[in-house]
């Protein structure tokens, strides 16, 4: 059988299934039923030092549904980081620990840009006895005003000085979790490994408005008839975390060889976790999926990477870990790819051949053509 375990930055997992931070880590209940179903960590939900600031409202969550369908590809949130006081979760990380002691917890944090207050959050988390650390500079929404989550993740800069703060206090591994909403992901994933951090994560939700209620003209979710900007996850998002974790993969190969990357975004299935592991990921971590469904999807999960690993005669997750970044190049190169390839054929192709130009599309025809230029 294949073995679906691993060790990244020292921790080991008895495989790559991670809950991500959000409500499935939100108290020491819930990270218990996870552990009990089989997860290889849990991330809690973010925590900072002041919970008095935390206000959430109802309802929070908005969901885009197929067409045709009940079935969710979408989901907006508007809720913020912890309300629970840390004090509370200082007990519940001790509480944790002693109850799974060789199961792999990992504190999400996140402050304003203040050192004193980020190095505190860090000592007080290890002296808890968490496994490891997430810097959440990635929350879309929320305490902007403070600097804190994206608006620390957008800037680089700020960033770095910041995981430079952590990284000064830290006596366990440092994850740094990425926004997004920027133009170039490498630039903050750089600037937090440029700084010491064992790890990336990405990406957390992509800012959005889930759309507007054609009867009442308002805006989901509806509080009191308005709302605010979320983050946007769910099955919908893979595509774009995708193509973000295999941008950072690359950066750690070429710059940071021996960092750690934990993909999140859409993950909804085993098939679903090895494609982010063929692009790059150690692990990958799953939240909004278990909102749907529960906690013992994982099982599941494990069943289907393992017999993706059968089929292709994989017998550890490092036998095909970015296996697939080789077949990434530019547009130019894939010009000259298929003018060396057509070129090698003997034989003309038969009538009903994909244009080649813009010139020889049809509209009689258009759906053929469009098909005939699409795999799948």
């Amino acid at each position: 059988m294949p073995d679906l375990s691993i060790l990244v930055d020292g921790l080991k997992l008895p495989n790559p299934f991670v809950v991500g931070s959000g409500p499935p880590g939100t108290n020491a209940n819930v990270i218990g039923k996870a552990y009990d179903e089989g997860w290889g960590a849990v991330i809690c939900k973010t925590v900072s030092l002041d919970a008095a600031k935390v206000v959430n409202v109802e309802p929070r969550y908005a969901r885009l549904r197929a067409a045709g369908s009940r079935e969710i590809i979408g989901w907006e949130n508007i809720e913020l980081i912890s309300d629970r006081p840390f004090a509370t979760w200082v007990h519940e990380f001790k509480q944790i620990k002693d109850r799974h002691p060789d199961r792999v917890l990992i504190a999400s944090i996140m402050e304003e840009y203040r050192k004193d207050a980020w190095v505190e959050i860090v000592e007080r988390c290890q002296e808890a006895g968490v496994d490891a650390l997430e810097c959440n500079f990635s929350c879309p929404h929320g305490l902007p005003e403070r600097r804190m989550g994206s608006a620390m993740g957008e800037n680089p800069e700020m960033l770095e000085e910041v995981c430079g703060w952590v990284m000064g206090a830290a006596k366990v591994p440092v994850w740094a979790k990425m926004t997004p909403n920027v133009t170039h992901v490498e630039d903050p994933s750089r600037a937090a490994l440029h700084a010491g951090c064992q790890g990336i994560s990405a990406i957390n939700t992509i800012r959005s408005v889930m759309g507007v209620n054609l009867d009442t003209l308002r805006p989901e979710p509806s509080v009191e008839g308005f709302t605010t900007p979320g983050g946007y996850s769910s099955k919908a998002v893979m595509p774009v975390a995708l193509r973000m974790c295999m941008e950072i993969a690359q950066l750690i190969r070429t710059e940071f060889p021996g960092r750690s990357l934990s993909g999140i975004g859409g993950i909804e299935s085993g098939r679903d976790a090895a494609q982010f592991i063929l692009l790059g990921c150690d692990t990958v971590q799953v939240c909004t999926y278990v909102m749907k469904v529960g906690y013992r999807c994982v099982r599941t999960m494990c069943d289907e990477l393992a017999a993706f690993m059968e089929q292709h005669q994989f017998r550890a997750l490092a036998d095909f870990k970015g296996y697939s970044l080789q077949y990434f190049t530019t547009h130019h190169d894939l010009v000259r790819r298929q003018a060396a390839a057509r070129l090698s054929r003997a034989a003309v192709k038969p009538d009903g051949q994909p244009v080649k130009t813009d010139h020889e599309w049809r509209g009689d025809d258009f759906v053929r053509q469009s098909d005939a230029l699409a795999r799948g």
